[in-house]
């Protein structure tokens, strides 16, 4: 039986167990820290993991594989007494989820001469609006990108160890280099989130002059800076980790929109027109199966008759087939989208199955690009 130690028991520790445990129900055993007991009690009554423990040394001893699953900036704090604790077993993989890898690899490479341990940096690229181990479920990484950075000179058999592991998840693992892996998230998730983030200040600023702006801003201006509502603090560690590259982005973005602006101000139609049909034709290009860095939002629009109880009567629809569904929303405008009720849902066969029930129940039901 392989053990496997869950070092921060929430929904990508939770997730994780509850992947591996699916996979290889009769052959792994779970065990868990976190420095709160109500967590592991949770996550015990929910049979995310086997066994619980505040003490760190409990957690990692005798264990094969050990995921640290705590917030970026913890994960350097926690190497050292992980790599270097008696407790860990000769051999024992040790590696993390954080989403920047460069800072992480360089505090586990200084520990690499003292450690009994492998240390393989990780970073499931997926997530959920909910948090907390109440939120893990063990389709989360399921078609997504999961990234591997190990150093150069770390033994093969210890990374293919990993990935049979991680084939438990059902996520598309690749390997990148940590200063490679950081320079590209920076572009496409962390960069977006500094950008919608200051969207929403930019037009926060506007409507102090008139309240129209935060009443039209909802449709298409709320799905665009969707992400700027995630984790502030998270965000803040985030940023802060990968700082270099972000600010790089942030100098190529501001010389864009000088190219951009001077384009305005010349006011040639064919050029503007060439920009616009460029970046549609790029995004056009983009996967449309696979999940990327920024989490997916599988949302339906239904346009419903205006009666009492239609709402309950689309949930209770959804019940019935048990389709689970993560927000609900009623719209203030119809403008640009066909329906007034959003439904988001945590995965895209929910969003297809939702999307047939209710039109065989007569409701008009649209997607958006």
């Amino acid at each position: 039986m392989n053990r496997i130690a869950i070092i921060g028991v929430g929904l990508i520790g939770g997730s994780i167990a509850l992947s591996i445990k699916k996979h290889y129900p009769e052959d792994v055993f779970i065990q868990a820290y976190d420095i709160k007991e109500s967590n592991l009690q949770l996550a015990r009554a929910l049979g995310v993991i086997d066994q619980g423990t505040t003490e760190l040394d409990d957690a990692v001893a005798g264990a094969d594989v050990v995921f640290i699953c705590t917030p970026v900036q913890s994960v350097c704090q926690l190497l050292k007494p992980i790599m270097l604790s008696p407790a860990l077993k000769e051999g024992a993989i040790v590696t993390d989820v954080g989403s920047t890898k460069m800072n992480i690899v360089r505090c586990a490479q200084t520990l690499s001469a003292q450690t009994k341990g492998v240390f393989i940096g990780g970073h499931p690229m997926a997530g959920s609006h909910k948090s907390g181990v109440e939120a893990a479920t063990e389709r989360l990484f399921e078609n997504a990108y999961y990234v591997l950075t190990p150093v150069e000179g770390t033994e093969n058999h210890y990374i293919e160890r990993l990935k049979t592991l991680l084939a438990a998840t059902r996520a598309k693992v690749v390997e990148m280099k940590p200063d490679e892996h950081d320079r590209v998230v920076a572009a496409i998730s962390h960069f977006p989130h500094v950008i919608a983030s200051a969207l929403v200040e930019h037009v926060y600023q506007y409507q102090q002059e008139s309240e129209w702006y935060w009443r039209l801003a909802a449709g298409g201006f709320r799905d665009i800076t969707r992400i700027a509502s995630s984790n502030p603090k998270m965000w803040r560690d985030i940023v802060l980790s990968n700082q270099s590259f972000i600010v790089q982005q942030m100098r190529d973005w501001l010389k864009e929109m000088e190219q951009v602006l001077d384009l305005l101000d010349s006011g040639d139609g064919e050029k503007i027109e060439q920009f616009f049909r460029h970046a549609k034709e790029v995004r056009d290009g983009l996967p449309e199966t696979k999940r990327g860095a920024i989490p997916s939002f599988y949302d339906l629009y239904v346009d419903i008759p205006d009666y009492p109880g239609v709402i309950g009567q689309v949930t209770t629809l959804l019940g019935i087939h048990k389709i689970s569904i993560t927000n609900i929303a009623i719209l203030e405008t119809r403008e640009d989208i066909m329906g007034v009720l959003c439904l988001t849902f945590r995965h895209e066969r929910d969003m297809e199955k939702a999307q047939k029930v209710l039109r065989d129940a007569n409701f008009l039901v649209y997607r958006r690009d």
